[in-house]
C-alpha cells in the first residue's frame, strides 16, 4: 500500500471514529470550516466543481460560479459530516432527518411486489436517504459500491453501509447485475447512484445541452425484471432535515430494440436528474469530469 493510500485510509478511519462522537453543532461548524478552507485553496476538485456548475447554470458570472462552488463545498462537507456520524444516530434521528415528497411512488411499487429500482444522482446525502428507507420504511435494499483503493478503504465503506442496513455489492464489470436482478424478481428494492458512468461503456445522453454518458444498468434491470424504475432527487435547505422527491416511474418503451429502449429510458433518467440538479445545483457533488467533451478518451472518467 502506498503512503497516499495509507493516509487516505487513516483519514476516513479518523472520520468514522472521531467525528461521529462530536456534538452535532460542533460537527456542523467543523464541516463548514473544512469546506471553506478547501474552497479558498481552489484545488482540482473545486475547479472541476465550478466548471460543472457552469454547464448547469449557463451564463452565470464568475462571481456567481464562485458563490455556487463555495456553497457546493459546504454541501459536500455536510454530506461527509453526516455520513461519519450516521452510524451513531438514533433511529429517531434518522427518521426525522429526511422528508421525501411523493413517496407513494415507492411504497405502492413495493406493495405491488414487482420490485423497485431507485436511481439517484450525487445530490445531497444518498446514504442518509438509504438509512431512512431501512429505518422508517423497514425495507432492506441492495446497492453497488465502486471498488476504492486501497482495499481497506473499500472495506470501510462496505462495513459502513452494511451497518446502515444495506446489502453492498462490488462494482466490477457485470458481476453484480445477476444478483440485482434476482433481488428485483423477488420483489426487492435496489438503489443505484446513476449520474456518472464508471465503465466508459454507458449510454450517451443529452445533459444540460451537452453529451454525457450514464450507466445503462437501471434501464436494463427494469427491462430484464419488470421492476419499477424511479428517479430520486435530494437537496438540503437551511434546516437539519434533508429533502427529497421520488419522481414518477420511467416506463419501458413498447417498441424498439433493447439498445433503443435503454437509450430512451436513460435519457428520461438524465432529464429527471437535470430537473433536481437545476433546482439545487449547490447540492450536486460532482467534483469529477462528467461530460464527454471533458473526458480523455484513452482514460475514460476520472
Amino acid at each position: 500500500m502506498s503512503a497516499a493510500d495509507r493516509f487516505a485510509d487513516a483519514l476516513y478511519g479518523l472520520g468514522w471514529s472521531t467525528v461521529k462522537k462530536l456534538p452535532e453543532p460542533v460537527a456542523v461548524r467543523l464541516g463548514r470550516t473544512i469546506a471553506d478552507a478547501a474552497w479558498k485553496r481552489r484545488g482540482k476538485g473545486v475547479r472541476r466543481l465550478e466548471a460543472n456548475y457552469a454547464r448547469v447554470v449557463p451564463g452565470a458570472s464568475p462571481e456567481r460560479l464562485a458563490e455556487l462552488s463555495r456553497a457546493g463545498m459546504r454541501s459536500y462537507l455536510r454530506y461527509w459530516m453526516e455520513s461519519f456520524r450516521l452510524p451513531a444516530w438514533s433511529a429517531e434521528r434518522v427518521r426525522t432527518g429526511f422528508a421525501p415528497k411523493d413517496l407513494h411512488h415507492l411504497t405502492e411499487g413495493l406493495e405491488s411486489g414487482r420490485g423497485v429500482i431507485l436511481a439517484l444522482p450525487h445530490l445531497a446525502n444518498w446514504d442518509l436517504a438509504g438509512a431512512w428507507v431501512t429505518t422508517e420504511l423497514e425495507t432492506p435494499f441492495t446497492t453497488v459500491a465502486e471498488r476504492l483503493k486501497p482495499e481497506s478503504l473499500y472495506d470501510r465503506f462496505v462495513a459502513y453501509r452494511e451497518g446502515l442496513g444495506m446489502e453492498v455489492l462490488p462494482h466490477s464489470g457485470g458481476a453484480a447485475f445477476g444478483t440485482l436482478a434476482r433481488r428485483l424478481r423477488d420483489g426487492g428494492l435496489v438503489c443505484l447512484v446513476a449520474d456518472r458512468d464508471l465503465s466508459a461503456s454507458g449510454v450517451e445522453v443529452d445533459f444540460f445541452g451537452e453529451r454525457a454518458r450514464m450507466p445503462a444498468g437501471p434501464a436494463l434491470l427494469a427491462q430484464h425484471t419488470g421492476a419499477l424504475l424511479l428517479p430520486v432527487t435530494l437537496w438540503y435547505d437551511d434546516s437539519p432535515v434533508m429533502r427529497g422527491r421520488v419522481h414518477p416511474p420511467i416506463e419501458v418503451p413498447a417498441s424498439g430494440t433493447r439498445a433503443e429502449r435503454t437509450s430512451v429510458m436513460t435519457q428520461a433518467l438524465a432529464d429527471a436528474f437535470a430537473t433536481g440538479i437545476a433546482e439545487h445545483p449547490e447540492d450536486w457533488h460532482m467534483l469529477q469530469r462528467l461530460w464527454l467533451a471533458d473526458l480523455d478518451p484513452a482514460k475514460g472518467p476520472s
